[in-house]
Formats: C-alpha cells, structure tokens, sequence
C-alpha cells in the first residue's frame, strides 16, 4: 500500500478494534475463572489482557508512525513499528513466563485441588468464537498494509486460539476424570506455547531493526531491473533495508566513461524506474554512477550478482 495515511488509518482503526474486543474476553475470562476456580481460564483472561496492552501500544505506535520526517528522524517515523513489535514479543514472553511459574506452583503445591464450575466451558467457548474473528481480521488487515506489528498480534491471537481451545480440552478431561490437577498441567503446556511465541516474533522483528529484508529475492528483481536499462552496466554494492513497509535501496552502476553527465543521469533514472516496475512498496532509491572499468576496492557492505548465484 502506497498511501500512508490510509495506511496509518486502518492501523488506529484495527487497533481499535481489538483493544475493544480483547477487553471483553478478558474481563470475561477472568472474573469466570475466578468465580468457577480454574487456573486455565485466569491464565487465558491475562494472556488477552496482555493483548489489550499490545493494542494499546499498537493504537501510540500507530500516532507516531503518522508524524511527518524532521530534523533528527529525516527518514520519519516508520520504523517505531518494528520497536513496538520488539516491546510487544517481550510483554507476550512476560506474560508466559508468569503463567508457567503459577501452574508449576499449582502442581506441586499439597493443597486439595476443587473441580472448576463448568460455566468455564461456556465462557472458554466465546473466547475462542471472539479470538477467531479478531484474529482473522487483524491478520487480513496486516497483510492488506504490509504492517509487521499488526500480522504480529494476528500470530498471537490465532495462539490465543489454539491457548482457549487447550483450555477447553484441559477443562474437559478434568470434568471426565475428575482430575483437577489437569487444569493446572493444561496451564503449563500453554505458557510454553506463549514463551516460543514471544521468542519467535522477537526474532522476526529483528530483521527490520538490523535493516535487513525479510524477502531477499528482492536483490534479484534489482539485476533483473538494471538488466533492462541499456547502458546500465555492472550493478554492484546493492543495498536494500526495509523502513515500515517500504523498501529504502542503494546500488552502485557503471556507464560508458565518455558519455555526459546529463546522459549518466538519464541512466541513473531509468534504472530508478525499472526498479519500481518489478518492486513495490519503494520509499526511495539512491543510484551511484561510476565510469566502467573502474577498480573496485572490497567493500564491507552490499551484495554483487555473483553472490546471489
């Protein structure tokens, strides 16, 4: 999507959305799981309230993403949404972890264990139905605005799915054989779930901040695009990093030494040109002209064609 402010709209807006949606479900879940003395289902109202507080983040990062560029962030602002990706992988592992230390506390503590009200089912069965729906419209919205931080909290929530429908199967095991302990081991298979989640999504989002490409076929549709251009000659040094959803690219070109500097200019943009045709989503593209033949000095960053073969 190349429009940025509807992009930036339909980010506040989905966000808006599941911090609504997230709230009920876990405000449900909670105060059932209380009420009905399942650890499961308490366990699956935090994990949603920890995705109130994702979408809360996604609704400033989203605001922030909007600002125009300035002095100090000449490129804007785009790449807040891979650091609010990063805070919302640690808030997902948090939140695991402290599910996995209660239910172990729950195995192995003496206490005679109470069987769960069965109004947890019901309860772990609209949260799956609500999780369903919030998780295939952020998932589509994330894909429609190549947002990284919205396709994110999809992933959690299609988790958050598989995590009710664990609870629902851990709560009905315990109601069959009379087994309270199971909702506690049910607890623990979830946060394990929770914690790769969290260590999955903080890996991904590591790519963006460390500018690099999640799609490295890119380099190839580069020099595929400079092949096009007549008298566009060796590209080299080619550089590509991602800022939000859009490609920031630098490459090194070389041109006939003796033609002039307004035809190595033409060059240059026709190159520009015939990227975009094979590349979407373009922030901007930087060509380097140099004359052919020249010497290359090793350089510490950037790819050739012959390293993609």
């Amino acid at each position: 999507m190349n429009n940025p402010d509807l992009r930036d709209r339909i980010l506040i807006r989905t966000s808006w959305i599941s911090t609504i949606g997230n709230s009920i479900l876990s405000l449900s879940k909670i105060i059932i799981g209380l009420l009905s003395g399942s650890l499961a289902v308490v366990g699956d109202g935090i994990d949603s309230a920890t995705d109130v507080i994702i979408s809360i983040v996604m609704i400033f990062t989203a605001r922030i993403i909007n600002r125009p560029p300035s002095r100090k962030y000449v490129y804007g602002y785009d790449k807040a949404e891979g650091i609010a990706t990063k805070i919302l992988s640690l808030v997902i592992f948090y939140a695991g972890v402290q599910m996995f230390i209660s239910s172990v506390e729950s195995m192995l503590s003496g206490e005679t264990k109470e069987m769960p009200a069965t109004i947890a089912i019901y309860v772990t069965v609209f949260s799956i139905a609500g999780k369903l729906l919030l998780a295939w419209y952020q998932y589509k919205q994330g894909k429609k605005v190549n947002s990284s931080m919205l396709t994110a909290n999809a992933i959690n929530m299609r988790n958050d799915v598989l995590i009710s429908t664990g609870v629902l199967v851990g709560l009905i095991f315990t109601f069959i054989f009379k087994l309270p302990i199971l909702d506690s081991v049910t607890g623990l298979l979830i946060s394990i779930f929770i914690i790769k989640s969290a260590i999955s999504i903080f890996m991904d989002s590591n790519v963006e901040l460390m500018d690099g490409v999640k799609d490295e076929s890119i380099y190839n549709k580069i020099f595929e695009a400079v092949e096009k251009v007549p008298g566009a000659l060796n590209p080299h040094r080619v550089r590509s990093r991602q800022l939000g959803n859009m490609y920031m690219i630098a490459l090194d070109i070389e041109v006939d030494g003796d033609i002039t500097v307004n035809h190595a200019h033409d060059i240059a943009t026709d190159v520009e040109k015939s990227i975009k045709q094979l590349i979407e989503n373009v922030y901007d593209i930087m060509v380097h002209v140099e004359p052919a033949g020249v010497c290359h000095e090793v350089e510490k960053f950037g790819i050739n064609k012959e390293m993609m073969k």
